[in-house]
């Protein structure tokens, strides 16, 4: 009788392990005209949140303050016109293509209606159009975007919304447990946990092109809570509910969630977020060096004391490094008393000013370190930063322009012409235009001066047809809707 017991007992504990890991690790079911602009009322947090090796973050009370916060974004796009150069000869006939449809996500800052989301979610959008956790429906306009960060800020017309609480992203720490809060597949108000696998990466998701203006800064947090189409613009959030990120990218070979999504760092959006709203455009600062990540083979050669930095391989010649005394061999190892360990992080650091702001810069020469205060530049060398107004009024569209001379006008054998010398997102740089060309006509009207073109532009319904030669003298048309 006794060894029965000892038998039935075996059996029942064995039985219950078997629940136990069977339960454990069973696989889930699969889910995926711009106003007046007013400063925003953004919450910020205090100091960053601090627990024990063995202690869990509340996930409810993070996911119950954010997902309020967090919109979906639905866009249309303009259908391109395509004209035919000589179809002035036969009754100046237009082509169009299909309207198509986008989703997104996007993280409202401010109760006035302020809402951060990428750029890639409302791209080439015609309509914008925002409906709130509690099924609200929006129009949303554009306040601006900047291709180089991924990043846009919408508005619309409210008070009193539910808005986030923005966090400190450079005081994350990998291993620390965040939120996604998103719309993946149309699903609404989504929340996946995971944790910050790693910090300041750079996947060259953002193309660099000088004529577009597009300077990439990438400097993307890691996590492995689960991201997919429609999380874009979506909240990345501390276990406090407090954004930390903005969810933009996954690392996938199908398309979906695969192990690893990306978010842009709070402190970057703040700063463009910024700069939109104050100035209509990014104010972005350069520290006048030409930089490489430190490697095993730079170290030994050099007989280096330090593994992490940044290398100073050049200097711009009269740029603000270079006044200030930094030489080429220096290794940058702090910014404003945060360390640098590679250049992403530099270039994080350097992301957060404007020209014209001073920082200390740390660095090791030799055996020695030193320290440096920089004043930081724009790309062209200059400290001021645009007025807004100013900004507003000598742009159109998105483009500056300025007078050509005579000389150029002989080598590119033209009478007349405008030349774009900056082109920020807008419908010049839809349309394909891009800096350098020189306008000579608006619908065969000529141009001969920037009024010219801002006023005939302004002037302007329905689409246009832009007329004119590229750097090369090589002559173009392009279509543009209004």
């Amino acid at each position: 009788m006794k060894q029965i017991a000892k038998l039935f007992a075996v059996a029942f504990l064995g039985g219950m392990t078997t629940l136990f890991v069977t339960g454990s690790f069973s696989p889930e079911p699969a889910s995926g005209p711009v106003g007046e602009r007013h400063a925003p009322v953004i919450q910020l947090a205090g100091s960053p949140a601090v627990y024990g090796a063995a202690e869990a973050p509340d996930f409810v009370e993070a996911a119950r303050v954010s997902l309020d916060a967090v919109v979906h974004v639905k866009t249309k796009s303009q259908p391109k016109q395509y004209y035919n150069p000589w179809s002035q000869f036969f009754g100046g006939e237009r082509y169009y293509s299909q309207q198509q449809r986008a989703a997104g996500s996007g993280v409202i800052i401010s109760g006035d209606g302020y809402i951060v989301t990428n750029n890639h979610v409302i791209d080439n959008a015609a309509e914008i159009e925002v409906t709130t956790n509690d099924n609200r429906t929006y129009q949303a306009r554009l306040i601006g975007a900047d291709p180089s960060t991924d990043l846009a800020v919408l508005k619309i017309e409210d008070q009193g919304l539910p808005s986030i609480i923005l966090g400190d992203s450079d005081f994350l720490q990998v291993g620390e447990w965040v939120l996604a809060v998103g719309n993946p597949f149309n699903l609404t108000s989504t929340v996946t946990a995971g944790i910050v696998s790693a910090k300041a990466r750079n996947i060259n998701i953002l193309g660099y092109d000088p004529s577009q203006d597009a300077f990439p800064l990438e400097s993307f947090i890691q996590t492995d809570a689960a991201v997919n189409p429609g999380n874009s613009g979506g909240a990345l959030v501390n276990s406090r509910g407090e954004l930390v990120g903005i969810n933009t990218a996954i690392a996938s070979r199908t398309g979906s969630y695969s192990g690893y999504s990306f978010a842009i760092p709070v402190s970057i959006v703040q700063k463009v977020t910024a700069d939109l709203l104050e100035y209509g455009k990014v104010q972005r600062a350069y520290i006048g060096v030409n930089i490489a990540n430190l490697d095993a083979a730079t170290v030994l050669e050099n007989k280096l004391s330090v593994t992490e930095g940044v290398l100073v391989n050049g200097l711009i010649e009269g740029g603000a490094a270079e006044e200030r005394g930094m030489k080429a061999g220096d290794i940058i190892t702090a910014v404003e008393g945060r360390k640098i360990r590679n250049v992403t992080e530099l270039q994080e650091q350097i992301g957060k000013h404007r020209p014209g702001d001073r920082i200390e810069v740390k660095v090791l020469r030799g055996s020695k370190s030193e320290k440096f205060d920089i004043v930081l530049r724009d790309r062209y060398g200059n400290t001021d930063i645009g007025k807004k107004a100013e900004f507003e009024k000598n742009t159109v569209f998105g483009g500056t322009f300025d007078f050509i001379g005579e000389k150029e006008k002989e080598r590119l054998k033209i009478g007349n012409g405008v030349k774009i010398s900056e082109l920020t997102d807008g419908k010049l740089r839809k349309a394909g235009l891009k800096i350098g060309f020189v306008i000579t006509h608006i619908d065969k009207q000529p141009v001969d001066s920037p009024e010219d073109v801002y006023l005939t532009l302004r002037s302007k319904e329905g689409g246009v047809l832009i007329e004119g030669v590229h750097a090369d003298g090589t002559p173009d048309y392009f279509g543009l809707g209004l």
